[in-house]
């Protein structure tokens, strides 16, 4: 994205009720807005698991689609309307995308590919070019996954590139060769690391899988060579020591549901909420580890939001939590569902709230405009209106909304 001055961009814009979807491009150009709604193809008629899965929009604006059974990628300039908009992790040292696979709700396992023994994870590289291509599908634990990248950094050499998966039904983390220059471990389940605490466990005596670990955050830490794997069952923190694939650390960490890491990577913010102390009033609640003195520095909570989803701004240098609703019936009538909140990070490791928007409705996924390094545009995408608001990269404030769905 460039050109700010005429506000030159593209973006995909997808809606769907998790059954079908849509896609509409959104472009600009010259100070001039163009929505583009993509024609769709109609259902596939496959049944779960066998739905083509959409890992990609091409620059000419083709849909780049993945068949699951046969492992042949699609391009077309028009939309299955059910295929599969599968939770994606882009490698930040590579050209490829690793794309979750939570496998069936009742067992946790894609049984097309792995049967009874877990669910997977798919690799491709450059998902949204022409040039797409599959390169394999690897079965790992069972349930909801998360991804997490390791990678040499200045203060850990020796870390290698891996891939860690974490499998919320089994309570274990998956660790793969990410290496394409070590062919023996490559995009290979290398280790799995059983995040059991036995002593937390009714009738346990020995680490078994599954168990209650219920993992749900995972971040490397290049500054510390590190991996913080969140275990919400125990409410503890499981540091990983990625050259030997060993738990080497717990930490309690009580009351957060995920965990994510600042972009300076000496900080994790974890985050929840309290339904409970309250019966009218939802706390959101945050807290600040620190990856160097290994404790909580800081903690903030918030009456009447639930954080959904976190971004951070291109420069690193402000956090964005988006709001949605959870609670009961009091709590909701209070809850500020169409909150955006943004964060000061050069106050870290306060937690320095900078501004509080009201959207309207709840904000969805974020997307930023930059040039030349500096955030000049922010697109929150909003699916009860079907439109995009634009903010300011600095004030961040709404200068413009653009109405996407027909």
């Amino acid at each position: 994205m460039s050109d700010v001055d005429k506000l030159a961009f593209t973006l995909a814009y997808y809606s769907g009720d998790r059954k079908t979807g849509s896609v509409a491009i959104v472009d600009g150009q010259a100070g001039k807005i163009e929505v583009i709604q993509v024609k769709t193809l109609g259902e596939s008629g496959s049944e779960a698991g066998l739905k083509p899965i959409f890992i990609g929009i091409t620059p000419d604006h083709n849909m780049v689609t993945l068949d699951p059974k046969h492992k042949t990628i699609a391009h077309n300039s028009r939309f299955v309307s059910d295929a599969f908009p599968a939770h994606i992790y882009s490698d930040p040292t590579s050209d490829r995308a690793w794309f979750m696979n939570d496998g069936d709700k009742e067992s946790g396992n894609d049984t097309l590919n792995c049967g009874d023994q877990g669910s997977s994870v798919t690799v491709i590289e450059q998902p949204n070019s022409a040039e797409a291509r599959y390169l394999k599908t690897i079965c790992v634990g069972r349930g909801h996954h998360q991804a997490s990248f390791t990678y040499p950094a200045p203060t850990a050499p020796s870390v290698p590139h891996t891939v860690y998966i974490s499998n919320l039904k089994d309570g274990t983390l998956s660790a793969i060769g990410n290496d394409p220059a070590r062919a023996e471990d490559y995009l290979k389940v290398v280790a799995t690391i059983n995040l059991c605490e036995a002593d937390k466990e009714e009738g346990m005596c020995e680490p078994t899988v599954p168990n209650n670990a219920f993992p749900h955050g995972l971040a490397y830490s290049p500054l510390s060579g590190k991996v913080y794997n969140l275990n919400n069952g125990y409410g503890t923190i499981a540091v990983v020591d990625p050259l030997t694939y060993t738990i080497e650390e717990r930490i309690p960490f009580k009351g957060h549901s995920n965990l994510f890491l600042s972009p300076c990577g000496r900080y994790i913010i974890g985050r929840g909420a309290d339904r409970k102390s309250d019966p009218h009033h939802v706390i959101a609640k945050l807290s600040v580890f620190d990856v160097v003195s290994k404790r909580i520095v800081a903690k903030l909570d918030i009456p009447d939001i639930y954080i959904s989803k976190y971004y951070f701004n291109p420069e690193g240098t402000k956090l964005y939590l988006t709001t949605s609703s959870s609670g009961s019936p009091e709590q909701l009538a209070h809850l500020k569902t169409d909150a955006l909140l943004i964060f000061d990070l050069m106050q870290l490791p306060e937690l320095k709230l900078r501004q509080e928007l009201r959207l309207g409705s709840s904000p969805g996924s974020l997307e930023f405009l930059t040039c030349a390094g500096k955030t000049e545009r922010l697109f929150s995408a909003n699916a009860q209106t079907g439109s995009l608001m634009v903010l300011d990269g600095e004030s961040d404030q709404v200068i413009d909304e653009i109405k996407v769905a027909v």
